[in-house]
């Protein structure tokens, strides 16, 4: 380990381990029984980061809680979903507000307008007395260990993020368990099973270390790096390219799987960088089209999939093994591994600082300077 990042991977099973039973009574509390059984829909809301955890566990809550569900940036569903949600009988829509902080504005804003449109409104946050945490009805709380940066040093986050994916998986089974879609004994399996990601983590953690550091030194000259994914790793696409653009400043892309068929295929580079994530499940065959297509027009092609997707992992030049078991609506707590490592050394590398030390122009106040996370304009009723 090498740098502050690399820390915080492989901090990762340990972390998970860690929080496992407390996140758990925190989803059986944050979410009653009545809140449970009134559900029609659920809207799972976030921006960046909790945005893609939002993507990574939409199957998740569809397939165990049986209900229809949304992942969408908190500007689209503050701003544009929220006044249009479906009058399904009083408190039957069900937002999710995600932010670590509890202090971002568009969050704040998506529980707002939930509420204001007769939703019942969860906030998933790490932190008490914030403002997301004082407008969620209910709370799930996602406060991990302290795990803090040196003086002055400020790390791309990879921890709050496998927590949030943690609970969000956890809150899907519970709402499964309660609305009689899993059983006790159904769901006691799956929690198992999500205590042993931490054990998946780790391998995929040793796996992948080398082989994410020696692609890192042969990509020196890399101009762009695109991320694909499908289904629930779409989310662990962006995430991945969002931890890149986080640590070293280089122009990086997460894309869906189908769209980068119609879209990144005809980008003129021809040996970018680009990464097919896949869980080995039901996108694995055009993973594997996609990236036969990726190595036709001369891309350097890396397969990041458990040992069963042999056919990736035959057309690709490159692997990063993901551990082998993970069912794919939890793969992405998993699959984003790879990625992070990538980032971690390829700051190193280049001997960028993350972040880029947030200078030209770039600034901490408020969250980001002028992009304003923090203090941007709230439309619609203020938190008390």
């Amino acid at each position: 380990m090498t740098n502050r990042m690399h820390d915080q991977i492989y901090s990762l099973p340990g972390m998970i381990r860690e929080v496992f039973p407390k996140f758990d009574e925190s989803v059986r509390m944050g979410l009653d029984h009545q809140l449970c059984m009134s559900i029609k829909r659920i809207y799972v809301t976030g921006c960046g980061d909790s945005h893609h955890a939002a993507l990574g566990a939409e199957l998740a809550f569809e397939a165990l809680a049986g209900v229809p569900t949304e992942a969408l940036t908190a500007l689209q569903f503050a701003r544009y979903s929220a006044p249009l949600i479906p009058d399904s009988g009083p408190r039957t829509n069900l937002v999710i507000g995600i932010s670590v902080s509890g202090e971002v504005t568009r969050t704040l804003e998506a529980l707002l307008q939930g509420q204001a449109a007769g939703a019942t409104t969860v906030a998933v946050t790490a932190t008490p007395g914030s403002r997301v945490a004082n407008a969620g009805e209910h709370v799930i709380w996602t406060t991990a260990p302290d795990f803090p940066d040196p003086a002055g040093v400020h790390t791309p986050g990879v921890r709050s993020y496998a927590a949030n994916q943690l609970a969000l998986y956890l809150a899907a089974i519970r709402i499964g368990e309660v609305r009689g879609k899993l059983t006790t004994q159904e769901a006691n399996k799956l929690r198992g099973e999500l205590l042993n990601l931490a054990h998946a983590a780790e391998q995929t953690i040793a796996a992948c270390d080398k082989p994410a550091g020696a692609l890192a030194r042969d990509w020196m000259d890399a101009q762009e790096f695109v991320y694909v994914g499908g289904g629930p790793n779409y989310g662990s696409a962006l995430f991945s390219a969002a931890k890149l653009l986080e640590a070293s400043g280089d122009p990086a892309l997460g894309q869906e799987t189908e769209e980068w068929a119609h879209l990144q295929y005809f980008a003129r580079s021809t040996n970018t960088p680009t990464l097919f994530i896949t869980a080995g499940d039901r996108d694995l065959s055009r993973s594997v089209e996609c990236a036969v297509a990726a190595n036709t027009v001369g891309r350097q092609v890396v397969a990041i999939a458990p040992g069963s997707a042999a056919a990736l992992h035959e057309t690709a030049g490159q692997s990063l093994p993901l551990a082998g078991g993970v069912r794919e609506m939890f793969s992405p707590l998993v699959a984003t591994i790879p990625g992070e490592l990538i980032a971690a050394y390829r700051a190193e590398a280049i001997g960028e600082p993350f972040f880029r030390s947030f200078g030209g122009g770039r600034s901490q106040e408020g969250g980001g300077g002028i992009s304003r996370i923090r203090t941007s304009e709230l439309l619609g009723a203020k938190p008390e």
